[in-house]
């Protein structure tokens, strides 16, 4: 009997221990990764580089000579093939989440066949796809759980239902399977009429 409710608070103490430790294992492990890079043996200076590198790109980036550079760069690197792959997709990803072109702020389901029932969660990327010859079909999103990836489809916009969800909370359900996000322990589904 003790046994059981040991094992029992053991498991417990395991899932609440370890997305926390795993979190601060990987933390660790950037940033002592960056210590080494460094010459000095001063634990935590890693971090303190790190964010004194990105403020002053910041700052170098917010005059026009350093904005200037920028582009350059930028330029420089939309011309090399994989390089430009590399850059662009990462640079549209950051800023699908952030900034002033964010692409993930319209939460949708969307309907596979119209009489069915079945139903993919995603993100409303772009409208009227003019330049593929569909100007009634949009482009949507959908995020893969545990994982960055995800799969683009294109749909007609009759099949597209927009969540009244927010979006962060819709990419914290998607991402975590189901598990985590959007009233973890309540019903998803819809009360029933009285």
């Amino acid at each position: 009997m003790w046994l059981r409710q040991v094992i029992r608070y053991f498991l417990r103490g395991a899932l609440l221990a370890a997305p926390l430790g795993l979190t601060l294992y990987i933390i660790l492990m950037v940033l002592s990764a960056v210590d080494r890079l460094l010459p000095f043996g001063i634990p935590g200076l890693g971090l303190l580089v790190t964010l004194t590198l990105i403020t002053l790109v910041g700052i170098f980036t917010s005059n026009v000579v350093g904005r200037s550079v920028f582009e350059r760069t930028e330029r420089f690197f939309n011309r090399v093939p994989l390089v430009k792959l590399l850059y662009t997709s990462i640079k549209d990803l950051i800023g699908a989440f952030v900034g002033d072109r964010k692409s993930f702020h319209r939460p949708v389901a969307v309907r596979i066949a119209k009489e069915s029932t079945l139903r993919l969660l995603g993100f409303v990327t772009r409208d009227g796809l003019h330049a593929l010859g569909m100007p009634t079909h949009v482009a949507v999103y959908l995020p893969q759980s545990y994982n960055f990836a995800g799969n683009l489809i294109v749909v007609p916009a009759d099949q597209v239902e927009e969540l009244d969800v927010s979006s962060s909370e819709l990419m914290t359900f998607l991402v975590s399977g189901g598990v985590s996000g959007l009233g973890v322990g309540q019903s998803l589904l819809p009360p029933p009429p009285r």
